[in-house]
């Protein structure tokens, strides 16, 4: 089972795509990884297109079973949050196009997920993303190993959350 991170952005927008290895007793590994770029020169709608277009085809080439797309929690200049959100709901609306299941984490939730510190560096959350996926080095640039880190985290915490959604499911339903 693939598993899709996406750190949008409309300059650059990380991807990383995470599996099981069969050969190395299911532990997780690196299947893809790098970064959508866009021309700030260009027009809003063109980049957008394209940011469109290339994920439209990872998704189409790797069929993953699972986007995971970073959910902005806060941003401090709206000038960079707005972007960030067209790229987020372009991932979105990609995943459930393509009839992928869907999960959004904030960069707090990765990084305690990951390293156990919700405040821990990017460069961290690198080491620890090479560590788990079995690299050589930390992965770059920052935008695909942020993507490698959302993905490493659902992978990490989806048992645990169908295991809560399964035990709660009955709880508080009834008349």
């Amino acid at each position: 089972m693939f598993v899709l991170g996406v750190d949008p952005g409309l300059s650059r927008c990380g991807y990383g795509l995470v599996a099981r290895e069969p050969g190395r007793n299911g532990a997780l590994g690196a299947a893809a990884a790098g970064v959508i770029e866009t021309d700030p020169g260009e027009e809003i709608p063109k980049r957008l297109f394209i940011v469109q277009r290339e994920l439209r085809a990872l998704i189409g080439e790797f069929a993953p079973a699972v986007v995971v797309v970073e959910r902005v929690f806060f941003q401090v200049n709206a000038k960079t949050a707005v972007p960030v959100c067209q790229a987020s709901g372009l991932a979105l609306a990609a995943a459930a196009e393509a009839g992928c299941e869907v999960a959004q984490y904030s960069a707090n939730e990765v990084k305690q997920a990951l390293v156990g510190f919700g405040a821990a560096t990017k460069a961290q959350v690198q080491r620890m993303v090479a560590s788990i996926l079995g690299l050589a080095a930390p992965p770059a640039p920052p935008d695909a190993a942020d993507a490698l880190a959302l993905a490493v985290c659902h992978m990490h915490s989806s048992g645990l959350r169908r295991a809560v959604r399964s035990a709660t499911a009955g709880v508080g339903g009834g008349s």
